[in-house]
């Protein structure tokens, strides 16, 4: 049982109480909607919540990419990479390879991080510095690498580490 006053309405116009399972499939819903192709990223903040409500609850780890034209409106979300619980093998090849596929002018990198750590590790910051590196070989900007945790989220352009 929740303790929460939020209702549905059933398919027999009676009206119930949502379940945890509802609320969130619609929360995610909502937050899909703010990144989805054509939406214009406005702020770290509102990639965040999307990020967080997609990846925060996760068991394991996902390498994707926010693809972005040049007015940075949103191409396309892609989870790239699935690992384990304490990292997920990432392969510059493969993301440089998909922002040419869809003609990014530039991405947002993200991952979770299950175990909850906020902070960036050294192999966060390494594969961040190959991902902007590799890119800017074929002139697609890396505008930031966000790590999500299920209380947060860590902006490397924000950290200045980027």
């Amino acid at each position: 049982m929740s303790n929460h006053n939020l209702f549905y309405h059933g398919t027999d116009g009676t009206v119930e109480p949502a379940t945890s399972a509802q609320i969130l499939t619609a929360a995610r819903e909502v937050l899909a909607h703010r990144v989805r192709r054509g939406a214009l990223l406005q702020s770290p903040k509102r990639v965040g919540e999307y990020l967080s409500t997609r990846l925060g609850h996760l068991d394991y780890e996902i390498f994707g990419l926010i693809l972005v034209d040049q007015r940075h409106r949103v191409i396309e979300c892609i989870d790239l990479f699935r690992g384990t619980l304490s990292g997920a093998s990432v392969h510059p090849r493969e993301v440089v390879k998909l922002a040419l596929l869809k003609g990014a002018a530039a991405c947002l990198a993200y991952h979770n991080h299950p175990s909850g750590v906020q902070d960036q590790s050294q192999a966060d910051e390494l594969i961040t510095q190959r991902l902007r590196e590799a890119l800017a070989l074929v002139d697609v900007r890396l505008l930031d690498h966000l790590i999500v945790t299920g209380t947060g989220i860590l902006s490397f352009a924000e950290r200045g580490l980027l």
